[in-house]
């Protein structure tokens, strides 16, 4: 089962420690968060389900390819980290 693991910035927000979840899809994995902690979703998608802009995601250290219907496929022991990206300057 994929583990998911949040940037602590996001803790500023909500309590959200690393997870083993089911999911053959990056959506379904979030999806197992999100059943979990609901209220996680709104920080992490936008209104369309999408990743929101300034989210980012790597599973495996690779970024995430699918950034509007999360469809990359995650094998059991892969490990996704969510982090909130910063902008400015």
């Amino acid at each position: 089962m994929p583990t998911v693991s949040f940037t602590p910035a996001l803790e500023r927000f909500l309590a959200v420690a690393a997870t083993t979840v089911d999911g053959a899809t990056l959506g379904e994995a979030l999806a197992a968060v999100f059943a979990a902690k609901p209220a996680l979703r709104g920080y992490l998608l936008d209104d369309q389900g999408a990743l929101r802009r300034h989210v980012a995601v790597y599973v495996n250290g690779a970024p995430v390819r699918d950034r509007r219907r999360l469809s990359d496929p995650l094998a059991p022991h892969d490990a996704i980290y969510v982090f909130q990206a910063l902008t400015g300057g």
